[in-house]
């Protein structure tokens, strides 16, 4: 048995730190370059393992470097990678580019979506009590959503953006996490509280992370607003992956609901602290160690 499997996207990043955004025919040179595993699910399975807890990542990674790099990468984080399908098809790589603020530009090539449609049922093998999609693997995560609502295992939808598997995955999550870009595409709906009550219909816990304004959720026993913890940011890439990674594993050990959405936002904050998706993602005890400092429960 495991606590969490991420079924989803893989790429590989590459992040710049550059001054300031180029204009058009304009060189800026990088003062920074960190190569890493990347992609939503992906990062999510190192977060839970980071975190102390036992992970699986479910996904496409191409017989290239890049995908050597990512599959060891995974490997030596502690994510069980025997689910991860290989082939010819280049994995997905993105190059970032990080301003002085945080923010970030993201350029992403995918050669071809490589959608796996087989095997879902092999995934619970491992007895997973969470699993977490990002809806990039929509073939696959569709009946293995299915399946896992009919044995009773708790599921997760991180919903960055519309696409076909986001729409689909939303009505058969127990937990649906979306951007506020998600929110409002899908719904809608202009204002974020209206939003947050038509999401309301599709699944029993829904939360709308709002990035520097914090998260609004909605669930049986009501809802609310958490606020951000600030931080000052490095890079804010693979926050919102690290949030859900760390929400995954607070479900899987039944911690409270906002106690786990304290952790999530927690570790979400930290992650922005250092260039690149992967090296800020904090281990519990930096967690805790943050909380006790940013005490607000």
């Amino acid at each position: 048995m495991i606590d969490v499997l991420c079924v989803g996207m893989a790429a590989y990043d590459l992040t710049f730190s550059i001054g300031f955004h180029p204009a058009a025919d304009e060189k800026v040179k990088a003062s920074t370059l960190v190569g890493s595993g990347g992609g939503p699910a992906a990062n999510a399975a190192v977060t839970v393992s980071r975190l102390g807890y036992s992970t699986a990542f479910a996904g496409y990674l191409g017989r290239d470097p890049f995908g050597e790099a990512h599959l060891a990468e995974l490997a030596e984080m502690g994510v069980i990678t025997d689910l991860i399908s290989r082939g010819p098809i280049r994995t997905s790589l993105s190059a970032i580019l990080v301003k002085p603020d945080g923010r970030r530009t993201v350029v992403n090539f995918q050669e071809q979506k490589p959608w796996l449609a087989e095997g879902y049922q092999e995934l619970l093998s491992l007895e997973p009590r969470v699993i977490l999609f990002d809806g990039h693997e929509p073939l696959l995560s569709l009946p293995l959503a299915r399946l896992a609502r009919q044995k009773r295992i708790l599921t997760i939808l991180d919903a960055g953006s519309v696409h076909q598997g986001t729409v689909e995955l939303s009505p058969l999550v127990d937990y649906l996490v979306c951007s506020e870009k998600f929110a409002h595409e899908f719904t809608g709906e202009c204002d974020e509280s209206l939003a947050l009550t038509a999401l309301a219909s599709y699944s029993a816990n829904v939360i709308v992370t709002l990035g520097e304004r914090g998260l609004i959720w909605q669930n049986r026993s009501g809802r609310g607003r958490l606020p951000a913890f600030m931080v000052e940011t490095v890079d804010s890439t693979g926050a919102g992956d690290t949030f859900h990674g760390a929400l995954a594993a607070c479900i899987a050990i039944d911690l409270p609901w906002l106690e786990s959405l304290e952790i999530a936002s927690a570790a979400a904050a930290i992650s922005c602290t250092k260039i690149g998706a992967r090296p800020g993602i904090p281990t519990m005890a930096e967690v805790r160690s943050f909380l006790t400092v940013n005490k607000r429960m």
